[in-house]
């Protein structure tokens, strides 16, 4: 038994075509085909059910999947890994979020290449989850994300909080209000845009004491209070934080979109302050009074491998704070020497 076989059945099990499986891993059909039968005549079992279309795991295979699936993309993370250590690729792949691009990240990346002329930098736009895979796999070496992750391969540190703002059409009768509280936006629609959501593991079960106050202030019914638990959607969650539920909703594929439907007054929706210069001539931007409805911006990467610019990435970004008189707490990656 070895990767190349493991790798074929993987590709058959998921795939359920030869011709298929064959394509992705880069090999003929025949050379799958013996790689598949060697595997099973070392096992001395069954794996595929060849008499089926689409092809069927035989009770044996599912169970060999489910089990070996796993380990194998560990051990493929893993020589991967050890590739890349061996070897450090001398460009900096940084992915990130739409809304960091909005932000800072410009201006960190000009502050990176100006300390560091000879560095090559590439960007990826690329949700928080998707780049957890993406730095196991070396399509990207650091990641700017939204979202906490809790991955064993996976180390990341908290830059810092950003405030939401909420975005108003500009007719909209509270497009002039300096401060908004969430409960006197409870009656509008809410656009959502987000496609990650909260891990359910991080939502908490009850309100705190503050915000229970708030609820009875706001006339909120326990019954909402209540089911914070069951909301990931990252904007329902900031409202329900507060025992607040919006009128009704309005889901989208991304920001963008999402704020091209404020603009036409189709709704409101919150966006991190990094965003309040996109369509204003729209959309009036105003700040919420809620300290905590803030987006934190995490810095992801390998456990193990800590790419050899990333310091230098880091130092960039501090700088860029440091400027801006942004509050933060200067932090380093465990491996970073």
């Amino acid at each position: 038994m070895d990767l190349k076989q493991l790798n074929a059945f993987i590709a058959v099990a998921e795939l359920r075509s030869f011709s298929a499986a064959a394509t992705k891993i880069g090999l003929s059909q025949p050379s799958l085909s013996r790689l598949l039968k060697q595997l099973e005549t070392d096992m001395g079992v069954m794996l595929v059910d060849r008499y089926h279309r689409p092809l069927h795991l035989t009770e044996a295979g599912t169970f060999f999947y489910d089990k070996i699936s796993t380990i194998l993309t560990e051990v493929n993370t893993v020589v991967g890994m050890t590739q890349r250590l061996s070897a450090p690729s001398s460009a900096l792949n940084i992915g990130f979020v739409p809304s960091i691009l909005y932000g800072l990240l410009p201006e960190i990346i000009a502050r990176l290449k100006q300390s560091n002329p000879e560095i090559e930098v590439n960007l990826k736009d690329i949700s928080s989850y998707q780049q957890m895979e993406a730095l196991k796999s070396g399509d990207i070496d650091i990641g700017f994300g939204r979202f906490a992750h809790q991955d064993p391969w996976i180390q990341q540190i908290l830059l810092r909080h950003e405030r939401y703002v909420v975005a108003l059409p500009k007719a909209h009768p509270l497009a002039n209000v300096r401060e908004q509280c969430l409960i006197d936006l409870a009656n509008n629609r809410l656009i959502l845009y987000h496609q990650t959501h909260l891990p359910a593991s991080t939502v908490p079960a009850t309100v705190s004491n503050k915000n229970a106050k708030q609820n009875k202030k706001n006339n909120t019914s326990h019954h909402q209070a209540s089911a914070i638990e069951q909301v990931t959607e990252p904007l329902l969650y900031l409202f329900a934080q507060y025992g607040i539920s919006p009128f009704m909703t309005t889901t989208v594929s991304d920001l963008q979109v999402a704020l091209g439907l404020v603009a036409a007054g189709e709704g409101i929706t919150l966006v991190p302050a990094s965003l309040k210069t996109v369509r204003t001539s729209q959309i009036s931007y105003q700040r919420l009074i809620h300290e905590n409805v803030t987006s934190p911006i995490y810095l992801h990467t390998l456990k193990d491998f800590v790419h050899p610019n990333i310091p230098d990435l880091l130092r960039a970004t501090y700088h860029v704070y440091e400027q801006r008189g942004i509050t933060y707490r200067r932090q380093k990656f465990e491996s970073q020497r």
